[in-house]
Order: structure tokens, then C-alpha cells, then sequence
């Protein structure tokens, strides 16, 4: 009952946004009454297909027809999304017009730009969709990082983790996307490869045949991975038999201790950050994750799928996060959203003592679709700090940021 209630709730506030696009677009048309009739058709066709799209695989058996149905409903939502940001832009420019008119009256033509501006939004919509689009289907980009670490054994100097987060195989990411992405990462030859969560949207039954080509990640060490918040979507305890069947050493609160030129070092990983609202078991503890680690393995890395593990994880005494969860946003302007739910949105970033590194993402979520927001393979390299103590670029807004998720507990 509550997710019915939920549901209407989403779709009518969907509904309610497509009538304020209409509304400000529609009678500013210089065009005759069949495009602006047809323009109310499609609108009401996209309330109509974007939830279809969303649901298609709950209540459509077929899964050819219920992922055609997704790839309709997610393109016309990623069309949506952006038509809907460009009007309220155009809104905010008439408003800033409409001041400076009654300031200096005869400056600007207003009437003129209410025509234009509400011909060209829909054409701005549509290229920024398939920049979006194009940006989405094409394979992560590999991103190089070096992080210093201070004391750094030199054995461990130039150790590499390749990470890759937040696939999302489901109706739009199948084999082949996976399958280039494999193939990327054991091209870098990493030590370690590093899984962080959301690999999957549904279930074991619908994807197996489409996840296989994750079996062939091949790293030195071996590659683990932890789960993020859709794998609980989507059947955690399936998925994680389904991965360790693969091949995939999945950590849940554990660690493992690996040794490179023969120094030692800690890999851990834990269970989602919201994993505890599924199975009380599975609740994420970074500290529990690092419990009985030998003292002399002192490079202790924390596969997290999401940043907000990142004050936990310093306070258990962590060198490294490896993060996901975020997409960096993914296209704008989703991307000022995501700092109002997690600390960190991408890259790299430092509380106290522990480096955090925050995945874009390997592929996409939702809508094909990214701008301003790259999806990545991440290929991390530890070197050692030689820098003066305090001297770390970015250390003074880290420990601010750090303060602040403290004051928010």
C-alpha cells in the first residue's frame, strides 16, 4: 500500500511538471494550432511512458519487450529531464528581463525573446539528450591517479588499483557494454581491481547472462567487490553467490591481507552504507571490516561503495576510501543535488588522515545520458608523499568537510 501511495505520488508530481512545461512553452509558439496540438500529445505521451518505462520490467514478462519499453520510457525521461531544467531557466531570464525592462525601459525586447526562447528550448533539450546519450553508450575513459601516501613502505610505491562502480547492468547495459569495460580494465594490468557496488539493476535470473563477462577481470592480487545499495534492490544474496561464482571475492565487514615485493597491505570492504535497512546482518562496519588486521600491514584501503563510510572509515584508521554511489551527478543539474545527501561528489578528497576516492561511475543510471559528469575506470596508483607535513593541497577544506559531517552526525 505504501508503495502504491508512493508511486501516485511521484507520477503526479511528474504530471504537474509537465503542465508547467507546457504552459510556458506552448502559447509562446509563433506556430499554427496542429504543432502546438501535437506538442500536448507528446507531453501527455511522455507522462504515460516514463513510468511505463521505469516499471516495464516489475509487471512485463517478456524481457525483450519489457527492456524495449525501459530504453523508450529512459530516453523520453533523459528528454524530459533537460526540457524541464532549460524552461525553468528560460523563467529565471524572462524574470531578470522583466527588471531590467522596468529599470531601463525599451532595452531589451522582451516579446522577442519570449518567442525565441520558447522555440529554442526544446531544441536545446534535444541536443544536450544526445550529447548526453553519446557520452552515456561510449566506454568508461580511463582516470589516472596518483595519491600520496605519507610514510608509504617503497615496496608498495606504484601499487595499482583499477576501480570500476556503479555499472548498472540492467534494461539498457548488457553484455557488450560490460564486455568493453572488461576488457579496459586487464588492458591496465592492475595489481588489484576494485568492485564498488551498484553493478546490477535486477535480478540474477534476468542479468546472469549479461554480468558473465565480469568472470574474465584479471588482476594480480585478484579483484573484490563490495555491494552497493542496488544490489539490495535487486536480491543481494543471489547477486553475491552469483559474483563469488564469477570469481569475484566479495567482501562483506572483511578484509584480506595481500602482499606486493613482500610488504604487506589491507584490502577491506563493506556492505552498503544502507544495507543494515535490508538485512540487519549485512549492516556496513568499516570498523569491523579492518578487526584483527595484523599491525604491520599498515596500507589499509576501504572498498565503500558509498563516501559517507568516509568518517567511520577515518576514525577506524583507514590510508584509503575507494567510493562510487554519487555518478558525479551524472548530467546537470543533479550534480549540486548530490552534496545535500552525500560529503563528497567525485574525485579525490581527504579527511584527517584518509585519502577518499569518489567514482563518476563506469556507467550510468536511469536515462542513458551524461553531461559535465564523465564516467570513468579509475586506475589509482599509491606513491609516497615526499611533501612537507601540512603542505597537502585541499587538506584545510577536506578537514572542514570533515567537521561537517561530524555536526551532522
Amino acid at each position: 500500500m505504501r508503495r502504491s501511495s508512493f508511486l501516485i505520488r511521484v507520477i503526479g508530481i511528474g504530471v504537474l511538471l509537465h503542465i508547467y512545461v507546457g504552459s510556458r512553452l506552448i502559447p509562446e509558439w509563433p506556430f499554427g494550432t496542429p504543432a502546438k496540438a501535437a506538442a500536448v500529445v507528446w507531453l501527455v505521451l511522455s507522462c504515460v511512458l516514463i513510468p511505463l518505462g521505469v516499471l516495464a520490467r516489475y509487471f512485463v514478462k517478456r524481457q525483450r519487450l519489457a527492456d524495449r519499453m525501459a530504453w523508450i520510457g529512459l530516453l523520453v525521461m533523459g528528454y524530459f529531464s533537460s526540457l524541464l531544467v532549460i524552461t525553468f531557466v528560460r523563467d529565471l531570464s524572462i524574470a531578470s528581463l522583466l527588471t531590467i525592462d522596468s529599470l531601463l525601459p525599451r532595452t531589451v525586447s522582451l516579446d522577442r525573446w519570449r518567442v525565441d526562447s520558447a522555440v529554442g528550448v526544446p531544441l536545446l533539450a534535444m541536443i544536450s539528450t544526445a550529447i548526453g546519450f553519446i557520452n552515456a553508450r561510449r566506454r568508461a575513459k580511463v582516470a589516472s591517479v596518483d595519491i600520496p601516501i605519507a610514510d608509504l613502505p617503497p615496496e608498495l610505491d606504484g601499487l595499482t588499483i583499477v576501480q570500476i562502480s556503479d555499472i548498472h547492468v540492467g534494461p539498457t547495459i548488457k553484455r557488450s557494454y560490460v564486455e568493453a569495460i572488461v576488457a579496459e580494465v586487464n588492458r591496465l594490468e592492475a595489481d588489484v581491481i576494485a568492485v564498488t557496488g551498484d553493478v546490477v539493476d535486477g535480478s540474477v535470473a534476468q542479468l546472469a547472462e549479461h554480468t558473465r563477462p565480469l568472470g574474465r577481470l584479471k588482476a594480480k592480487y585478484g579483484a573484490f567487490l563490495v555491494t552497493g545499495n542496488h544490489e539490495y534492490y535487486s536480491g543481494a544474496e543471489e547477486w553475491i553467490a552469483e559474483f563469488q561464482r564469477l570469481g569475484l571475492q566479495v567482501l562483506l565487514n572483511d578484509h584480506v591481507v595481500l602482499e606486493h615485493n613482500g610488504a604487506p597491505f589491507v584490502v577491506a570492504g563493506v556492505t552498503d552504507y544502507s544495507a543494515g535497512h535490508f538485512n540487519d546482518a549485512h549492516r556496513s562496519d568499516p570498523a569491523a571490516a579492518v578487526r584483527h588486521a595484523p599491525d604491520d600491514a599498515r596500507i589499509r584501503v576501504l572498498l565503500a561503495h558509498q563516501p559517507r563510510s568516509a568518517l567511520a572509515a577515518a576514525e577506524a584508521g583507514y590510508t584509503l576510501q575507494l567510493s562510487g554511489h554519487t555518478h558525479g551527478g551524472q548530467f546537470f543539474p543533479w550534480n549540486f543535488f548530490v552534496r545535500f545527501q552525500q560529503p563528497f561528489t567525485a574525485g579525490l578528497a581527504r579527511i584527517d588522515d584518509l585519502w577518499i576516492y569518489t567514482s563518476r561511475g563506469t556507467g550510468y543510471w536511469g536515462p542513458p545520458k551524461r553531461l559535465g559528469a564523465p564516467s570513468e575506470i579509475t586506475r589509482i596508483r599509491l606513491v609516497a608523499d615526499t611533501r612537507v607535513p601540512g603542505t597537502v593541497s585541499g587538506m584545510r577544506k577536506g578537514n572542514r568537510r570533515a567537521q561537517a559531517i561530524r555536526a551532522a552526525g
